[in-house]
């Protein structure tokens, strides 16, 4: 789970213009998110957690002395219905159980808990560049990016109901572009949203409630004892 190429990306220029776009689009989805417990999965060198108030919040990966608990993000290792907010920023790429991981934090997001989840979109230029790198290419150019559609279907199999999302990082991925580039970013929100090269999106667990239909043991008893006085009196009769 933990990245050491991504992390090392990220002091770069295109990955500070990226996490800083990142930063701030998560910091409003988590600002009113409450409960007792949050947690990050992954890239835990970076808070994502820092715009939400809830008072227990935990960091989780399985290499890094940043965090509060060691753990595989396709096995974490938290009670069911434990948790309020879950952070995933850009694990599903990385992980070789993308769907298993969504299945983890289906378990241990309480009922009407959210997660928070950024990933890169590969209908974008960030997409394009990945698709035409060598196999050999570093992160974030060797992961296997999850396109929204596909990500929204694996949410809504899981009982997810999506609550917002956004694309961002529209300027092409090259590090010599940002300054003359980045007035793609207005632009692409207005002409061209779902081609960003990075997305968050943002979903609530429901459970849908059930109402267990019992039998009506208390009306077949009250018919039972109304009965049964004309039975006695029938058998003294005879």
């Amino acid at each position: 789970m933990s990245n050491p190429e991504l992390n090392a990306w990220l002091e770069t220029p295109l990955g500070r213009y990226m996490l800083a776009w990142e930063q701030a689009k998560c910091e409003q989805a988590v600002a009113d998110v409450f409960g007792f417990n949050a947690l990050q999965v992954g890239l835990s060198e970076v808070d994502m957690l820092r715009g939400n108030r809830i008072p227990f919040r935990f960091r989780c990966d399985d290499s890094s002395f940043l965090v509060q608990v060691w753990g595989e993000a396709h096995q974490l290792p938290f009670a069911s219905a434990s948790v309020d907010l879950v952070v995933l920023p850009h694990v599903l790429e990385f992980s070789p159980y993308p769907h298993q991981v969504l299945r983890e934090v289906e378990r241990i997001l309480v009922p009407e808990g959210q997660v928070v989840i950024t990933g890169f979109n590969p209908l974008s230029l960030w997409g394009l560049r990945r698709r035409f790198a060598s196999p050999m290419a570093p992160a974030p150019w060797s992961g296997e990016y999850l396109g929204i559609r596909r990500l929204k279907d694996w949410l809504a199999l899981l009982g997810f109901e999506i609550q917002g999302g956004n694309f961002g990082c529209y300027a092409p991925p090259m590090a010599s572009a940002l300054p003359r580039w980045q007035w793609m970013d207005k632009a692409g929100d207005r002409w061209w949203p779902i081609f960003g090269g990075t997305y968050l999106l943002q979903a609530v667990k429901r459970v849908h409630g059930m109402r267990l239909i019992m039998p009506r043991w208390r009306d077949r008893l009250a018919r039972a004892k109304a009965l049964a006085p004309a039975v006695q009196k029938t058998e003294l009769m005879k």
